[in-house]
């Protein structure tokens, strides 16, 4: 197919572009197959398409009367069909050359739905396997019209002879394949049937496949899209499609929503996963357009929070990129992509109306893809935000629950925050919901839309402390110079000192700090480091007020009022030290380098005054 040298002549002269045959199917191997076996694909697409046309030409004639054949015995892949055919005016056009669409132009803008393929490029990619390929074919569209021969060659070069009629009887097209010693992997008889069974599954045209071993053709796609067929009973249908399911996709589906959009021609099922995903991790789907497999992985057709669903469709409209390994991002693909996510909508609210058991299932296993659904959809979030689980200081429990026995519901902004204060938050009779992961915080907040007679409020440290009891004035005056000293030990943290009672008596301190309250400081130590650079001046700009960690000592502890009792300042300061490490630890958040170093020193000190004492 590389074109001759174009004669030299004057300057500014047209010229015709030279092709690099091999370079171009190198191309199309790295960068637009994603691997040699859509050959095969390709070939079947062709076929299909010339079947398309062959009907539209003889709309009389009845379904099945035309078919698609497949041999391979080895030596040879051939693929036949019974389609309209080409003349040699037609081979001439569309053979060779690169780049035309193999549909007639003046016919592409009312044809286009009609065929799978738009790009004229499928058979180069026969390239990928042979060195030569050969077809024969004659035409539908003319009476006793002769059989033309085309062999094209790797190298670029072709040839076109036109033959007697008896060379191929009856209208249709055969491509005949010599495939090349390193090609076996994917031109051996059982991989030519698989790839067939792979791709063309669901094609609406009779496809059969012989091995040469003297035996009948097996047929390719022996029935018809599940879907497509008739059951006794809505029973027996549900049983069917998951089954279909199960086998495409590799498990079995929680449920399955079937999947019908008239108006592109969409016909399928959607599998619920039954195991929990990754938030954002998307699922491919398997995409056939037309019968024909496109892609087992076009995440594109569904909406990113959908990613509890992995579907199998077929479609009219859909259009593929130009290695048909995609679809083309569209008006209609968007408007598909809508209509589908509206479906899964619609199963959720028929779970929750009429199959609590099934819903329930669903949101033990896909709760936080339902979350992510109901941050942006006000419909599921008024079906199911009662239902949604939330980890809450009385457990694990759905916010129907929690705002039963709550009517003011607190929420932290991280998870570190809500471990600190849990065990003390629910001892004090406080409802507080972790707050810290993904869409937690934000769809707490909207409880109140849904049950307006409950209030939800951010949690922060001066609530908390309110419902801590102070202790009487004698007890707070004897530990006042303790207090005085931890409080000096613990100034370079930024952090104060307090002594109430609270429960449970086996909680020895509480460190109640926010994470905005130790940015700022840290952003003012940064402040203070910089103190007269470009930088200094920027943070000092910045800097607020930021409110002081507390550490909260336990009086009812008996460590506590132990410690609070020590008269040797180095102890006091030793004992303060391991208690603001201990609570640090219980917070469960990250230590900065001056806390990890604080806490193994004091224990040294201590396990040093232990050892002193006893000799």
């Amino acid at each position: 197919m590389t074109l001759p040298d174009a004669p030299s002549g004057p300057a500014g002269a047209d010229r015709t572009f030279q092709v690099d045959l091999r370079g171009l199917v190198d191309l199309l191997s790295h960068h637009l197959y994603s691997s040699p076996r859509v050959y095969l694909r390709e070939l079947l697409q062709n076929a299909v398409d010339a079947l398309t046309a062959r009907h539209a030409l003889e709309p009389a004639a009845p379904a099945g009367a035309f078919g698609i054949r497949l041999y391979a015995d080895g030596s040879a892949v051939r693929v036949e069909d019974d389609g309209v055919g080409l003349t040699e005016a037609d081979v001439h056009s569309f053979l060779a050359t690169i780049g035309r669409s193999s549909k007639r132009a003046e016919q592409v803008a009312e044809q286009r739905g009609d065929f799978i393929g738009q790009f004229g490029i499928g058979l180069l990619s026969c390239f990928l396997v042979a060195d030569e390929i050969h077809v024969v074919s004659r035409s539908a569209r003319t009476r006793d019209a002769p059989a033309v021969e085309w062999r094209g060659r790797g190298d670029g070069s072709y040839t076109i002879r036109t033959l007697r009629s008896s060379a191929r009887p009856r209208p249709g097209t055969t491509v005949t394949l010599t495939p090349r010693a390193d090609a076996g992997e994917w031109t051996r008889p059982t991989q030519v049937r698989a790839l067939a069974r792979h791709f063309g599954s669901l094609l609406r045209h009779p496809v059969t496949f012989d091995d040469g071993s003297g035996g009948p053709g097996a047929a390719v796609n022996p029935e018809p899209a599940p879907w497509a067929r008739t059951y006794p009973t809505p029973g027996a249908r549900s049983r069917a499609l998951a089954a279909y399911g199960e086998d495409v996709l590799g498990f079995t589906p929680l449920d399955t929503i079937e999947l019908d959009l008239p108006a592109v021609g969409l016909k399928g099922i959607a599998c619920v996963l039954p195991q929990a995903v990754p938030a954002g991790r998307r699922h491919g789907h398997r995409v056939h357009v037309k019968g024909m497999l496109l892609s087992e992985q076009a995440d594109e057709i569904l909406p990113e929070w959908a990613f509890f669903v992995r579907c199998v469709v077929d479609a009219e409209s859909l259009r593929p990129t130009a290695s048909r390994e995609s679809l083309y991002e569209d008006d209609t693909l968007a408007a598909v992509r809508d209509a589908l996510a509206e479906r899964l909508r619609a199963w959720i609210a028929r779970a929750a109306a009429s199959d609590p058991d099934l819903l329930a299932r669903f949101l033990h296993v896909h709760h936080l893809a339902v979350k992510s659904l109901a941050v942006h959809d006000d419909e599921i979030l008024r079906m199911l935000l009662p239902w949604l689980p939330f980890e809450t200081t009385d457990g694990h429990t759905t916010l129907e629950e929690f705002a039963r026995t709550h009517r003011t519901v607190l929420v932290t902004s991280s998870v570190e925050e809500f471990r600190q204060v849990a065990a003390i938050a629910s001892a004090a009779g406080l409802g507080v919901v972790n707050g810290g992961y993904t869409y937690d915080r934000e769809l707490v907040h909207r409880l109140p839309e849904i049950r307006p007679q409950t209030s939800v409020a951010d949690l922060d440290p001066a609530t908390l402390t309110a419902h801590l009891d102070p202790v009487d004035r004698e007890t707070e005056l004897a530990a006042a110079a303790y207090l005085a000293r931890a409080r000096e030990a613990l100034a370079v943290f930024d952090c104060d000192v307090a002594l109430r009672t609270f429960q449970p008596a086996s909680a020895p301190a509480l460190l109640v700090d926010s994470r905005e309250a130790r940015h700022e400081r840290t952003r003012s130590q940064l402040a203070r480091e910089q103190e007269g650079g470009l930088w200094g001046d920027i943070l000092g700009a910045l800097r607020q007020e930021a409110p002081r960690a507390q550490l909260i000592l336990n009086q009812l502890n008996p460590l506590v009022r132990t410690a609070v009792a020590i008269d040797e300042p180095e102890l006091a300061r030793t004992s303060a030290e391991a208690l603001y490490g201990q609570a640090a630890l219980l917070s469960r958040r990250p230590l900065r380098p001056a806390e990890s170093s604080l806490i193994n020193r004091s224990f040294l000190d201590l396990l040093a005054h232990a050892l002193r004492k006893d000799h």
